[in-house]
């Protein structure tokens, strides 16, 4: 039995919108064709709000407890899912995302969930959090001519609002790196508590 898991904190999205961002994927997928695009399954599409990267079995236990914790103190909330874009700007396209649409709550669990994990050794992110949904990767060895064609195709195609969702938990994943594909694995969930979710604006990707 391995001794250390390769993990991450999610929030896992529900069928019907899995399905719209498996639609847009296609679309893409068949104007980018010939593209050096790493698209993701769309069954493998989520939220993350921490990647832990390798984690010891040893330590387990002691990460869902922590995680736990930290969860159930905040309140469930909803997010919205729409508007394609890329990262860094779509001229220079290194990630293709949906974005995420979501109150403050998402922010103060992302951030509790840094916080706590950071005291048990991992590193904390140094880019703020912004929350999306990636589709795919641009290859790093991709042209010049390779980038501004996608660019140009990503801004010609609009993607409007997809749906909202719930979140009333958390997820910690298992990452299994095999020659099809990633594998992740659900191997704990963490319950956010049933408070009444505060009115206020909605925090845009």
């Amino acid at each position: 039995m391995k001794s250390i898991i390769r993990a991450f904190i999610a929030i896992e999205l529900p069928l019907e919108i899995h399905q719209k961002l498996g639609e847009i994927s296609t679309a893409l997928q068949r104007k980018l064709e010939g593209m050096p695009i790493r698209w993701v399954h769309p069954d493998n599409i989520h939220l993350t709000l921490k990647f832990l990267g390798d984690v010891s079995i040893a330590q387990l236990e002691a990460l869902q407890k922590m995680l736990e914790t930290e969860v159930s103190g905040h309140s469930e909330f909803e997010i919205g899912i729409g508007e394609l874009g890329a990262y860094p700007n779509p001229r220079r396209p290194h990630v293709i995302w949906i974005g995420v649409e979501a109150p403050l709550e998402l922010r103060n669990v992302q951030h509790g969930i840094e916080t706590q994990m950071e005291r048990l050794g991992y590193e904390r992110e140094d880019r703020p959090f912004s929350p999306h949904l990636t589709l795919g990767r641009v290859a790093r060895q991709a042209s010049s001519s390779e980038t501004r064609k996608i660019g140009d195709i990503l801004n010609t195609n609009k993607v409007g609002f997809l749906g909202s969702t719930r979140v009333k938990s958390i997820h910690l994943f298992k990452s299994e790196l095999r020659p099809g594909g990633a594998i992740y694995t659900r191997i704990f969930t963490a319950r956010l508590g049933n408070f009444t979710t505060p009115s206020g604006a909605l925090a845009h990707r």
